[in-house]
């Protein structure tokens, strides 16, 4: 090997060397070339956090990772600023599916992911059943059987969800023999007892039946007399009443109702014959006035109308969002500001969907995804509306009844007299 070739040799290498040196330093510290259009961009990532683990990340069609298997999270790092097709798989669960972009030196998020089984697994709890009430403890339900012939009497039975055993608890001529319609039941806060709401001879009576009895006895309770007259409704939240008088004013009072303050000092005007209803959540203060939803503005001490035709609102597991609705549309509202992406602000509304079937009720599954019951389906919804709002229709049966239990993660079907139970839905 002569001096001129190992010249030529150590010249290219140095060369080699320093073409290479900077790529490679700038790779390191999250330096990519970009072919559309070329040039050197620094990179970001994707974070997931996906239920239930493990579960495949694919991205632009390309299988890309695995999610964590006990925590159900994955980082793909190292790409190039645009927006990606992303596709989350498992077998025998619905995918989730989005389109979200990532910019230079950030990391996109996309943390309560839940996947919904393909099959909910229904199995028949009972049948002959008219409604059915879950105790707040999530241990029992209260099912109302129907007669068994025209002249028959409704009967009510506990059944225990843990031993799946149903016993019986009063009939409908235990509390008067000569008919008597449930207008409502309502569980103490401690499940211990129920509270009926009876109709007899044009009349509403309440009856208390202590869950600890065998068989428990009806006891007519008398309401309590509220020591302010012309009240229309009243709510309590976190030990205190708030009431609305006939005059049009909130008041904010004790439980002795011996301390009041005034909350509005423009008066709305109450209307004859019409259902009024307060609800608190946070600082916000609503009025229902039968299907218009009034917003009281703290600012300009007046109500403002929030939202109509009102059906239900119900307040998040994390006590951080509402969702209201009407017959067609499911809206969210922040009441915190959410850090986590997508971020919010305090007052932030989000519409989740709009629907051409009728929608029946819409309770939280967890506090990022909602059930909703529609005439003929029961379907599942994220809240993260972010390119589309991942939806699925889990459940079809006709004109169904919902609830969702916490404890053991499962949804309680009526349907056609029939109660059905379904698998966890949650890990």
């Amino acid at each position: 090997m002569n001096n001129n070739f190992r010249k030529a040799l150590a010249w290219t290498c140095i060369i080699i060397f320093l073409i290479l040196a900077p790529i490679t330093i700038l790779y390191s510290v999250g330096y990519h070339l970009d072919w559309n259009p070329p040039k050197i961009t620094q990179t970001g990532g994707l974070f997931f956090r996906v239920l239930p683990e493990p579960a495949e990340i694919f991205l632009d069609s390309k299988l890309k990772k695995t999610t964590d298997f006990f925590f159900g999270s994955s980082l793909i790092d190292n790409l190039l600023p645009k927006k990606y097709s992303i596709s989350i798989r498992k077998d025998g669960y619905y995918s989730w599916e989005k389109q979200l972009e990532v910019k230079e030196k950030m990391v996109t998020a996309a943390e309560n992911i839940l996947l919904l089984p393909q099959n909910p697994d229904l199995t028949t709890i009972s049948t002959n059943i008219e409604n059915f009430w879950l105790s707040p403890d999530n241990k029992n339900l209260i099912l109302k059987e129907k007669p068994l012939t025209d002249e028959g009497d409704w009967s009510l039975k506990l059944y225990n969800l843990s031993k799946k055993i149903k016993s019986h608890l009063i009939k409908e001529s235990d509390i008067y023999a000569k008919g008597a319609d449930l207008m409502n039941l309502e569980f103490s806060d401690n499940s211990k007892s129920v509270f009926l709401e009876i109709g007899i001879k044009e009349q509403a009576k309440k009856f208390a039946l202590d869950l600890s009895q065998t068989p428990p006895i009806p006891k007519e309770v008398k309401d309590q007399p509220i020591p302010i007259d012309n009240i229309i409704t009243s709510q309590g939240f976190e030990g205190d009443i708030y009431y609305l008088d006939n005059l049009g004013y909130v008041f904010k009072t004790d439980s002795n109702f011996e301390q009041k303050t005034q909350i509005n000092q423009k008066p709305i005007t109450v209307l004859p014959e019409t259902n009024y209803e307060l609800k608190k959540f946070k600082d916000l203060i609503f009025l229902r006035e039968n299907r218009t939803l009034y917003l009281f503005n703290q600012e300009s001490n007046s109500w403002e109308k929030f939202f109509e035709p009102i059906v239900d609102l119900e307040l998040s597991p994390d006590s951080k969002k509402l969702v209201y609705f009407s017959d067609y549309e499911i809206w969210t509202m922040f009441l915190e500001n959410i850090q986590e992406q997508p971020s919010k602000q305090i007052g932030d509304k989000v519409l989740i969907m709009r629907l051409s079937e009728k929608i029946k009720s819409v309770n939280w599954l967890n506090s990022s995804y909602l059930v909703i019951a529609t005439e003929n389906k029961v379907k599942v919804s994220e809240i993260d509306e972010r390119d589309k709002i991942n939806a699925v229709d889990l459940i079809q049966l006709p004109n169904p009844e919902v609830l969702f239990n916490e404890a053991n993660k499962k949804l309680y079907i009526l349907s056609n007299d029939t109660l059905y139970q379904s698998k966890e839905l949650l890990p």
